[in-house]
């Protein structure tokens, strides 16, 4: 237990060195929707802060002109243009057989959703990325096609969230390994589940900010249980009570992150379901690795345990810490 706890702050480590603030998964979205015969309404939403100077930009057919652009318009941690294509040279089909993308998503290590409506009812929806930065339309659309976008978006938000990580790593520092972690990881994986699918499917909503602040504050709670020397109390002995808890506003975060990507309307069950199923893929692949890891260089880290123990707590903390003052400071404004 006491090596995991070295292992997770060298992880911990790792991570700092990627960056100091918590990445809200925020993917770049290109709705296209068919309006009339070769017109289309473009919507183009994505991160207001880029990780290089080559920008995200749509791209479409050559034959295609574009008419009433309205200048980009901040929307929380996004920027939102909208227009309208008129494309004279298409076929019958308007863009089935054509192609849609986004260039520079290698420079920015990003992905991007392009989700697209014809007139008579069709929808098709791509993830596109640095090895597959363009999209064909095609004629038929396929479930497997949702089932894998949406849990290709689900690894990547679980995997781009470092609070996320962040809380699964202070799961991982208080139960250890074993039966108790299964439990514990199970509980919060049914917390975020029901939250995810109720708000996504539109039973209730919440604000943003607040329940942003309240994933910092779960953090800064686990870090405070872990500096506790006597743990008999009911939440070291029930940690699942805990994990569930939060869980519940973890799956807030998920469901703002799958709003602001969009869902397939024809396929909003099997997207929803495939995106959690994704999370929770990402979320078990993070722990084989750390435990993996641990096994590995557990007999090396052995001499210095206890020097290097109090590290991923006060790392723990420290971040936390700030991200509630950031956030709370965004609730406040």
């Amino acid at each position: 237990m006491t090596l995991l706890r070295l292992l997770v702050g060298i992880v911990l480590t790792m991570l700092l060195v990627q960056g100091a603030h918590a990445h809200r998964f925020a993917p770049s979205l290109l709705k296209v929707n068919e309006i009339a015969t070769g017109q289309y309404n473009m919507v183009w939403k994505t991160p207001a802060q880029g990780t290089s100077n080559i920008p995200l930009r749509p791209v479409w057919p050559e034959s295609c002109e574009v008419k009433n652009a309205s200048p980009p318009q901040l929307e929380g941690t996004g920027k939102v243009s909208s227009w309208q294509l008129h494309c004279s040279d298409l076929g019958e089909d308007g863009m089935v057989g054509d192609t849609l993308g986004v260039s520079g998503l290698g420079a920015n290590q990003a992905s991007a959703m392009v989700m697209v409506s014809l007139l008579d009812g069709r929808q098709y929806q791509e993830v596109l990325n640095a090895a597959q930065p363009e999209f064909v339309v095609p004629a038929e659309s396929s479930a497997g096609e949702v089932m894998s976008d949406y849990s290709l978006l689900g690894m990547e938000h679980i995997w781009g969230g470092i609070d996320h990580l962040l809380f699964v790593f202070g799961l991982l520092l208080l139960v250890g390994g074993g039966t108790r972690l299964l439990w514990t990881i199970t509980a919060f994986t049914v917390g975020h589940s029901i939250t995810l699918s109720l708000v996504t499917l539109g039973f209730f909503d919440y604000p943003v900010a607040l329940v942003e602040f309240t994933i910092a504050l779960s953090i800064f709670v686990l870090a405070v249980e872990l500096t506790r020397v006597e743990r008999h109390d009911m939440l070291w002995r029930n940690p699942w009570w805990l994990a569930g808890g939060f869980g519940l506003l973890h799956g807030m975060g998920f469901a703002g992150a799958l709003a602001e990507t969009g869902l397939p309307q024809g396929n909003v069950p099997l997207a929803l379901l495939f995106f959690n199923i994704g999370i929770e893929i990402g979320q078990i692949a993070f722990i084989f690795v750390v435990l993996i890891l641990w096994y590995l260089v557990r007999k090396p880290l052995a001499p210095w345990q206890d020097r290097l123990l109090p590290v991923p707590v006060y790392i723990l903390g420290a971040l936390s810490a700030m991200w509630c003052i950031e956030r709370g400071l965004e609730v406040l404004a």
